[in-house]
């Protein structure tokens, strides 16, 4: 495994995390634990502490540090929690998420992505995490329902599917908008009684796909 950052490095990112509104220590604790320079190769990789998007196989992104733990902190996932990750991406929010939950099941559309994501996941001996491909709008009905439903892609509304396999008492963290100039990141609680919704902060994503991704 490659060493992680220099003890200066470290700081620096925790402290840009803390400056952004990423304030929860088990948040905090789980990202420096979990090495983002091992989920950015080739060109980038020399930039995988700073807090930017950076891109990464497929057409796709890694988020911006902050953005990852705010939304992460803004799940609010116990130590119980079963949670569905829609969009594997690189691999590293699902990676943290495995810190904070029981179980964590993510989906990709992109098959490169889920091998390039399962290889980091083997090097740090991650057992409590299932990655597949598939369509992760439809979510993942047979391991359904999920205590924590995370989309790291922007759809116009939350997709209903997703929202059928959300416990009662769950939470759904999601960028939500018609185009990649103006979205929002949108926290759903589901309760007995209905569906409660919170703005969070303004937010650009790739776009939520149907289907399976077609390798490039």
């Amino acid at each position: 495994m490659t060493p992680g950052p220099d003890p200066e490095t470290k700081m620096q990112f925790l402290f840009a995390l803390r400056s952004k509104g990423v304030t929860e220590q088990t948040v905090l604790e789980a990202m420096e634990t979990i090495d983002r320079g091992l989920f950015v190769r080739g060109l980038f990789s020399d930039r995988a502490y700073e807090d930017m998007p950076l891109p990464i196989s497929c057409g796709q992104t890694i988020s911006q540090p902050s953005v990852v733990g705010i939304m992460t902190q803004a799940l609010q996932v116990s130590p119980r929690d079963t949670v569905l990750e829609v969009g594997t991406g690189s691999g590293y929010q699902a990676a943290i998420l495995a810190r904070l939950a029981r179980r964590v099941y993510t989906i990709d559309r992109y098959s490169r992505l889920v091998r390039e994501a399962r290889d980091v996941f083997d090097q740090l001996a991650i057992s409590n995490l299932t990655s597949l491909v598939g369509d992760g709008s439809h979510g993942m009905p047979e391991q359904a329902p999920f205590d924590r439903i995370i989309v790291t892609a922007a759809a116009e509304d939350p997709p209903s599917p997703l929202l059928a396999q959300l416990k009662i008492g769950g939470i759904m963290v999601l960028p939500v908008g018609q185009s990649d100039h103006v979205q929002s990141l949108i926290r759903v609680h589901k309760t007995a009684d209905g569906l409660e919704y919170d703005e969070l902060r303004s937010v650009r994503f790739v776009p939520l796909l149907e289907g399976l991704g077609k390798e490039t």
